[in-house]
């Protein structure tokens, strides 16, 4: 039997890495500012929720702006439309420790950078909240029948997604 599958309004994941090493100043900074508990209660969070217009960030911030602007052109193929952070936070998730599912709502795309991650432990689960009123059993996950993905993650890695 001839047939075939398109897949139709995908979900584009952009996967990079930094190009560098995150310096020591860089690292101290990061591992010095204050945090908070998280609003999920199961990891922290830097309190300081612009951390990209430090100074000392500015390098990375510079390298983001490159990636992000990658997506937005080659990927999305937006004209006329410059991205820009909004906001820049850290995240600090031990062992046991998990970041909760979310959106944010005030951005068309999200992203993450990784500072201190094993790739034989460590990952990102997306999910697919798309309302589904049958669930059938399955034999096979792949692209199109899955709810959630997951990806293994190392230090350097960047991501973006879109933010919903």
């Amino acid at each position: 039997m001839k047939s075939s599958v398109q897949s139709l309004f995908p979900t584009p994941i952009y996967f990079s890495k930094l190009q560098r090493k995150f310096s020591a100043e860089e690292e101290k900074l990061i591992n010095q500012l204050s945090k908070k508990v998280s609003k999920n209660r199961s990891n922290f969070s830097s309190t300081n929720t612009y951390v990209l217009e430090m100074k000392k960030l500015k390098k990375i911030k510079k390298e983001l702006i490159l990636r992000i602007q990658d997506y937005f052109e080659n990927v999305l193929c937006y004209i006329n439309v410059k991205p820009f952070i909004t906001q820049s936070w850290l995240n600090y998730t031990k062992k046991n420790e998990y970041h909760h599912s979310h959106n944010h709502p005030n951005s068309i795309v999200s992203g993450i950078i990784y500072i201190n991650a094993n790739k034989k432990k460590d990952s990102i689960t997306f999910l697919n909240e798309k309302f589904k009123q049958i669930s059938p059993q399955i034999k096979n996950f792949n692209i199109w029948n899955s709810s959630t993905w997951t990806f293994p993650i190392e230090t350097g890695d960047i991501i973006l997604f879109p933010s919903d």
